[in-house]
Order: C-alpha cells, then sequence, then structure tokens
C-alpha cells in the first residue's frame, strides 16, 4: 500500500511567520488576509471551528485515500513547533480520521491547529485540552486502523486540495472564528506586508467613523471601505 512520509524543509523565514502571528490581534485576520490574496485561498465555508479560535503557522498537510480512510499519526514523525496540520480525508463525513489523543499528541510537539476537511471526534477531550481544529463534520465511528492495524495509503506534507483550496507544504495557514485562508509560501511576505498596510487603513477608518465621517468622506480619503 501506499505511503509516504516527507519531512517539510521548505519554510517561510521566522519573521514572516511571526508577522502573521501579530495579525490574530486585529479585526477580522482571515477577511483581511483573503482581501490581499484577491479572494484565492479561501477554505469552504461547512470546513467549521469546533470552538472559536484563533492559530496560524505552517501547513504540514496529509492526504487520505477515499474509502480506505486511516489514522494520520504518521503526521506527528515530521510535525514542528508552529506546524498547522491539514488532512484531506476526501470530505469523508461518516469515519472519523482524528481524536482526542491526537490533539493531545500534537500539543506536545507544539502543533497550532488542525484543519480536517473530513470528520473528528473525541469533541469533550480535544475542547477540554483548548486545541483549535476545523472540520467538516464530527461522527464518533473510527478507522480501521485500530483494528486492522494498517496505517497506510497516507501521503505526508504533498500537495493536497483541502476545503476546496490547494495546500502545499510550507504555506501559511491563518484561521479564526470566520474561517481559513491559506497563503502559498512564495506570496507569503507579500501577502503579509499588504495585509498589516490594510489592517492599519481600516484601523484609520474605525477612527474616522468614530468621529462622524460619512461614507463620501470616508471613501474621498480611503478609496475603500
Amino acid at each position: 500500500m501506499r505511503r509516504i512520509v516527507n519531512a517539510n524543509s521548505s519554510r517561510p523565514a521566522a519573521s514572516v511567520i511571526e508577522g502573521y502571528r501579530s495579525l490574530l490581534s486585529i479585526f477580522s485576520p482571515s477577511c483581511v488576509v483573503a482581501d490581499c490574496l484577491e479572494r484565492s485561498g479561501v477554505l469552504r465555508s461547512d470546513i467549521r471551528p469546533l470552538f472559536d479560535a484563533r492559530f496560524t503557522g505552517v501547513a504540514l498537510t496529509v492526504r487520505l485515500y477515499p474509502g480506505d480512510l486511516v489514522d494520520c499519526l504518521d503526521a506527528l514523525a515530521v510535525a514542528q513547533s508552529g506546524d498547522v496540520i491539514l488532512v484531506d480525508a476526501a470530505g469523508e463525513t461518516e469515519t472519523s480520521i482524528w481524536g482526542g489523543l491526537m490533539a493531545g499528541l500534537c500539543q506536545q510537539k507544539g502543533v497550532v491547529g488542525a484543519v480536517v476537511d473530513g470528520a473528528i471526534r473525541d469533541t469533550d477531550e480535544i475542547k477540554k485540552l483548548g486545541f483549535p481544529i476545523f472540520s467538516r463534520a464530527i461522527v464518533p465511528r473510527s478507522t480501521h486502523s485500530p483494528f486492522s492495524k494498517r496505517m497506510e495509503p497516507i501521503e505526508v506534507n504533498v500537495p493536497i486540495q483541502c476545503g476546496g483550496a490547494l495546500v502545499s507544504p510550507g504555506d501559511i495557514v491563518l484561521a479564526d472564528e470566520i474561517g481559513i485562508v491559506v497563503v502559498p509560501q512564495s506570496q507569503a511576505q507579500e501577502v503579509l506586508a499588504r495585509a498589516q498596510a490594510q489592517a492599519a487603513q481600516e484601523e484609520a477608518t474605525r477612527q474616522r467613523i468614530r468621529q462622524g465621517k460619512s461614507v463620501e468622506e470616508l471613501l474621498a480619503e480611503f478609496g475603500r471601505l
């Protein structure tokens, strides 16, 4: 059976990663980044958070195979502190590929969050751990791995499609209570600069609104709302 586990040697500069972390303190960071990507890189709206949380980090990708979903423990072999694990579970909603023990192991490795295009379970435990996770569904049925002992087919750190967006290892992932956006690594620095500028402009706009400025005055000064 197919089993590929790659180390992710290509990562954005530490200063870029820290810059995206700073965006978590602004209003609606996923919206700001989506604007700066000209609306691309946004995951489907039916992949929702288990609880409201914000995180950003480097994409560690997992591809599973429809009809033969297995546990994704192999991702832990290459996970690094600051990673976000994204799992392409083919959108299957009747078999969970992630539970409470996986969440605890991720925290041990410094993984900051996860996105599952599929189903998860053990949500009470995950909430108690405070591990941020998005998924398409919640269901008690596990994969066959605990019974079959089989951990393949699986591919780790390969390009995937997750929630309708293309994701490559090393991309930047930013998630908040509104949704998830993925920034290609090649654009990460440029998009960060644009996002910081837009956030500053939006804050200035808020100040003008508090001063009583009209829509016409705001458009004349800022060019957009």
